[in-house]
Parts: C-alpha cells; structure tokens; sequence
C-alpha cells in the first residue's frame, strides 16, 4: 500500500526503502472461519493465470452508460452511482469459494475504521464479473457485508451489480482487469481466475486509485477518497503482491497463488539500493575528510 508522505533525506531515505524492500512479504488474509485455502502451489505461475492481472487505467472514465441490475433486481445505469460523491469499486463474483470473499472482507474491515459514511460522502460499488450470478445472490452478499460493517442505516451507500458480458466487459476492460475462466471441482468452467484490487473512482467517475491485494489501509483508504472527492487523480502503486484463485483438481483444493515474478524484481531492486547506500556512504566519509583537511589547512 502506498504511503503518502515522500521520504526525504539522501542515503537515510535509501536504507529505509531497502529495510522495507528486504523484509519477508507474508500474504495476510483475514478469515471469520467459514473458509480454508489450500497451500501455495509454488513459484512457478500456471499458464492459465498469464492473462490474469491489474493494469492500472488511472484517470480512466468508467463507462457510466453501461446497464446492470442491482441486488432488488432493478434495471440501473453505472452511472446512477456518480456525479455527487466519490466511490469504492470492487469486481468479484458472488459465488466465487476463495478470493473475493477475502477481498470483500478486507474492504469492509478498512471502513470500519475510516470516518466517512456510505451514502452521504461515497458509494461503495460492487460488481459481479460473473454473467450467471443473479440478484438474489447480490442481495444475500450485500446483508452480510453490510452487517458485518456494523453501521445502520448506511445500507443505503451499498451497491451489489449483477449483468451481461457486454456490460462487465465493458468495465473490466476500463479498469484494466484481466481474469479468465477456469474448471471447478465439476470440470465445467465455472469460475474465473482473477487478481484482486480496489479502485477509487471521481465523482466524474474516473479512476484515481488503485490499491492491490485483500488487505487495505484506512489511512490510504480515507486520503484517496477524499483526493478523489476533489477529482484529483493519484499515482499507480507498486504490484508488489498479485493474489490469485486457482483451483487444483488434483489436491481438490483452492489456492491462493501468488505471483513471484515481482519478488525478483524487489530483490533487483535492493541490490540497486544496497550499491547506491555504499557510494552514498561513501561519498559522505570523502566529504568528511575533504572538510578535516580544509580546516587543518585553514587553521
């Protein structure tokens, strides 16, 4: 997760990102029980998950004329949900085993702890990336998120979105989602490997954030909606850590995979650091003794 405040400072700055960089990144998934996932299936990423990930679109416009149905069942535009106040959005599928129950909990438990109430200063926009979820299914996720937010009468501020290919594709291709299909336990492709992410999006309905993984900061969740009030459009952010479903129907389990690939391009990067520290260092102590010699010299 980002942090907004710049690090300043010259070789002091290097030796914290690098402490930050080196340290072990542990996937951190909240769970009330009612879920198990299987073991980590490795460092290679399947070939299946290739085309899965985030592209980050910021200042993207959302297609605000494309058709969904809400978790009543009413007919309603994406759009209905902007012009006043800026939103969260998220894209799961409601009947998904792993992931976006995850993620929706990771969301839910950073606005417990985020002053700002749904419905008056943001939406919170749910959409389902799965053609075949129904609203019922909408409005069974719905009661239990917003129970688990503990906040009455902000049901209001909660939006679960069911609809077509055209309409889902329509927004994933603006959010730069990638996902794909792939077999159950059934052998039917029925789910859809997918990563997981959160947007912030203008009241213009444009995308200013992007915060990856199932855990969210409240601080960095309250800064970017009220930049994004503002419609100020903030900066992409690191894909340190991808979570992906995958489901193995050789354990018969459900695995969150994580993509490795971007490790190796940490460690690169605190072997960059680690060289830029020693010239830093040593620079200093040449300057240090350039400043003893002038004195002597002066003195």
């Amino acid at each position: 997760m980002k942090d907004r405040r710049p690090i300043r400072g010259g070789w002091q700055a290097a030796i914290l990102c690098c402490a930050l960089l080196s340290a072990p990144m542990f996937a951190q998934v909240s769970s009330y029980g009612d879920k198990q996932s299987g073991e980590n299936t490795g460092d290679q990423l399947p070939q299946v998950l290739q085309k899965v990930g985030v592209a980050q679109h910021l200042n993207q416009q959302l297609p605000l004329d494309a058709d969904f149905v809400d978790q009543t069942g009413k007919p309603v535009k994406l759009g209905d949900y902007f012009g006043k106040h800026p939103a969260l959005l998220s894209l799961v599928y409601y009947t998904c085993p792993l992931l976006c129950s995850e993620e929706l909990d990771g969301i839910t438990s950073s606005l417990q702890m985020v002053k700002l109430t749904p419905g008056k200063d943001f939406n919170v926009v749910i959409i389902s990336i799965d053609p075949s979820d129904t609203p019922a299914q909408a409005a069974k996720s719905k009661a239990l998120y917003v129970k688990r937010y503990g906040r009455p009468g902000t049901e209001g501020g909660w939006y679960f979105l069911t609809g077509q290919r055209p309409a889902i594709d329509a927004v994933t291709n603006a959010v730069g989602f990638g996902y794909v299909k792939v077999p159950g336990p059934d052998g039917k492709l029925s789910q859809f490997a997918h990563a997981s992410s959160l947007e912030i999006v203008t009241p213009e309905g444009k995308l200013a954030q992007y915060y990856l993984g199932v855990e969210y900061s409240p601080k960095d969740m309250l800064l970017g909606l009220i930049d994004a009030s503002g419609n100020k459009i903030g900066s992409p952010v690191a894909n340190i850590l991808t979570y992906c479903y995958h489901y193995d129907p050789q354990t018969n389990k459900h695995s969150l995979i994580i993509a490795r690939v971007v490790q190796v391009g940490g460690m690169i990067t605190v072997a960059g650091l680690g060289g830029f520290m020693f010239l830093m260092f040593r620079r200093d102590v040449n300057l240090a003794r350039e400043h003893d010699l002038t004195k002597k010299e002066n003195g």
